[in-house]
């Protein structure tokens, strides 16, 4: 117990906890922060998160890689984005590039 006054510590384990990643929006804004500090594009959104076998999660990020006229013709990326379970990222990758106007296969 801490006296009046006296400010208590924090431990390696709540420190952790604090850091944890919470929940899939969680992850999701986290991945996002992640990969828009490293790539110079604007984010369009998170099209899908999962867990991943350690526990951490992989989130795809959608971003506008070239913006054109029309809009249709823009070109975006999918960018696969891996946290551990602290929510620290530990890689990311290109998995698609494609016309903003362009149907899904």
């Amino acid at each position: 117990m801490t006296e009046p006054g006296e400010r208590r510590r924090r431990t390696p384990s709540t420190t952790t906890r604090e850091r944890d990643v919470r929940d899939a929006r969680d992850a999701a804004r986290r991945a996002a922060e992640a990969l828009s500090e490293l790539i110079r594009h604007r984010l369009e959104g998170v099209s899908a998160v999962c867990r991943s076998e350690d526990g951490g999660w992989i989130v795809n990020v959608d971003v506008l890689e070239v913006a054109r006229i029309p809009d249709t013709t823009s070109l975006l990326a999918t960018y696969e984005v891996e946290l551990d379970p602290a929510g620290d990222l530990v890689q990311y990758r290109r998995i698609a590039r494609y016309r903003r106007g362009a149907q899904d296969q």
